[in-house]
């Protein structure tokens, strides 16, 4: 069994910063071997990609959106995954998933925490 845990949602105010984390657990999940990906889900609408880190090379691509304002980074030796998010705008609230997917030794499925809520208001 694994499992994805997210932390660090709370509510912020406009400009203000959040650092998210994703912790994985399971007896044989190695963390190296998942491409780890940020999404997220605002009332309404459909969940989207905001940030992934592959684990073969740390490629990172984010969201137009995020650009210069998030940061995704991974601990393998910490089985942990964090978005650093500055300068928060009301856009960006929403519930912010962690999903990982193995890529090696074969593409594997997605797995997915349970979400962290982050809001962004004055």
């Amino acid at each position: 069994q694994v499992n994805l845990m997210e932390s660090g949602g709370e509510l912020v105010q406009p400009g203000g910063s959040l650092r998210l984390s994703c912790v994985a657990s399971g007896f044989t999940f190695i963390f190296s071997r998942h491409d780890i990906s940020w999404y997220r889900q605002a009332p309404g609408k459909e969940r989207e990609l905001v940030a992934s880190i592959r684990g073969s090379d740390d490629d990172i691509t984010y969201a137009d959106s995020v650009k210069g304002r998030f940061t995704i980074s991974r601990e393998n030796n910490k089985d942990t995954a964090y978005l650093q998010m500055n300068n928060l705008k009301p856009e960006d609230a929403g519930v912010y998933y962690c999903n990982a997917k193995q890529y090696f030794p074969s593409r594997g499925p997605d797995i997915w925490g349970q979400g962290t809520q982050v809001t962004v208001s004055s």
